[in-house]
């Protein structure tokens, strides 16, 4: 009963089109109400309480890092250098999106950042090269959801504040299943470009090959940073934001000198919006989350799937399904917010590492984001490059199916994740 009503009153409001924000906090308030101890002073606590993180400072300076490295030249300097490595291979430009692509999450952590950077880019030389439009968006789409899976990841940010899992681990733990899905990604460009008169690149020399990294290195240093001083208790996750920030900022003015005060404050002010949009909805998802444990709803889902607990692999494979039929309808930070609190409980009394599930259940959130109708990385895409929806979702399947392949393979083999964790974590 408590169950049912808990996703009633979370899932007709987002139904009938209000937002997840408030459907969130009707749902707290609906089961405040079923135990007899509805209290406006304890959602406006909650809500309080719920913003009120240290670790979730790491968002607006994250989200703010990417906005500079878009407009402050960062971005197109990482594609520059992509270009010259592997430019010249057949559909070379292809490759040069997988590659700029996970060199991109590891300064944004931000999937919609990553898409509008390599959309705005990319899009025009592959379609003066004479590359497959649709192709070319899916690629983009495909490879923009590594952005929340290599460190730094907002999304590790948000999981690990909701369920109090160690956001360094998770994110060093992120690392190697990021770059599983670029090589995935990078076999299948291969597969469907292997048959085409596509005519390569000219291959760069190497005087233009260090040009290019030369004039990259100070995007190309700022990953390397953030991974080195998390690896050795340098600064924590949200120092590191913060680091990111600055460095950009520093970088974009004084370096590269290609961003003026309008381009400064355009970003401060975009970053402002999306911070309190994500801000507000994780203030609503807390008062939903506290009224979730003491409702005992995690013990009641631990009931329903007692016959998969004493089978972990089975227990995944059936969350991870879980989520990426949710992934269709919701996008990703909801997901979290409201899946990690139910899931969680559960996975512990199975005896699952909590930092393995987290970078699985990234990964499966990451791929809602290029799955329709929702779709919102599909959205920045389809904006950017006109084409149709239709055209989008056709081009992003067969990257699509190959992520959702990875996907199941970190659930089969959970040394993928594990084991690189470890080794980063010493």
């Amino acid at each position: 009963m408590v169950l049912a009503m808990f996703l009633g009153s979370l899932l007709v409001p987002i139904a009938l089109g209000m937002p997840i924000a408030y459907a969130l906090l009707i749902s707290g308030a609906t089961l405040m109400w079923h135990q007899d101890m509805f209290d406006a002073q304890i959602v406006a606590q909650n809500l309080i309480n719920g913003a009120d993180s240290f670790p979730l400072m790491a968002v607006p300076f994250f989200l703010l890092a990417g906005e500079i490295m878009n407009v402050g030249g960062l971005s197109r300097r990482i594609v520059d250098v992509a270009m010259a490595l592997v430019g010249h291979i057949r559909g070379g430009m292809g490759y040069v999106i997988i590659v700029a692509g996970c060199m991109l999450s590891a300064l944004s952590g931000s999937a919609v950042a990553d898409a509008a950077a390599l959309s705005a880019l990319m899009l025009p030389m592959m379609m003066r090269a004479g590359y497959d439009k649709a192709s070319t968006g899916g690629l983009i789409a495909a490879t923009s959801i590594i952005g929340p899976i290599i460190p730094p990841s907002i999304g590790f940010i948000i999981f690990g504040v909701t369920g109090g899992v160690s956001i360094t681990r998770l994110f060093l733990a992120g690392i190697v299943p990021g770059l599983v899905i670029g090589i995935a990604l990078a076999a299948a460009w291969y597969w469907q470009t292997r048959g085409t008169a596509l005519s390569p690149m000219p291959r760069q020399p190497w005087a233009s090959v260090v040009k290019a990294v030369i004039s990259g290195f100070w995007a190309l240093l700022l990953p390397v940073i953030i991974v080195v001083g998390l690896r050795f208790g340098v600064f924590t996750p949200t120092e590191a934001a913060v680091v990111a920030a600055v460095y950009a900022l520093l970088v974009s003015v004084l370096v590269y000198r290609e961003m003026d005060m309008k381009a400064l404050v355009h970003a401060m002010l975009a970053t402002a919006r999306m911070s309190a949009t994500v801000m507000f909805l994780i203030a609503a998802a807390m008062v939903a989350a506290w009224m979730i444990t003491v409702a005992e709803l995690p013990d009641i889902v631990v009931e329903l799937l007692a016959p998969l607990i004493g089978s972990p692999r089975l227990l995944m494979l059936a969350i991870v399904t879980l989520l990426l039929v949710v992934g269709m309808a919701m996008d990703m930070i909801p997901m979290i917010l409201i899946l990690t609190p139910v899931l969680l409980p559960v996975v512990k009394q199975a005896g699952i590492d909590p930092v393995y599930f987290g970078v699985v259940f990234i990964v499966a959130c990451s791929i809602g984001l290029i799955t329709p109708p929702v779709g919102s990385v599909l959205n920045v895409v389809r904006s950017v490059s006109r084409l149709d929806m239709e055209e989008i979702v056709k081009g992003v399947w067969p990257f699509l199916i190959v992520e959702v392949a990875v996907l199941y393979l970190l659930v089969f083999f959970p040394g993928l994740v594990t084991v690189p964790a470890r080794w980063f974590a010493g």
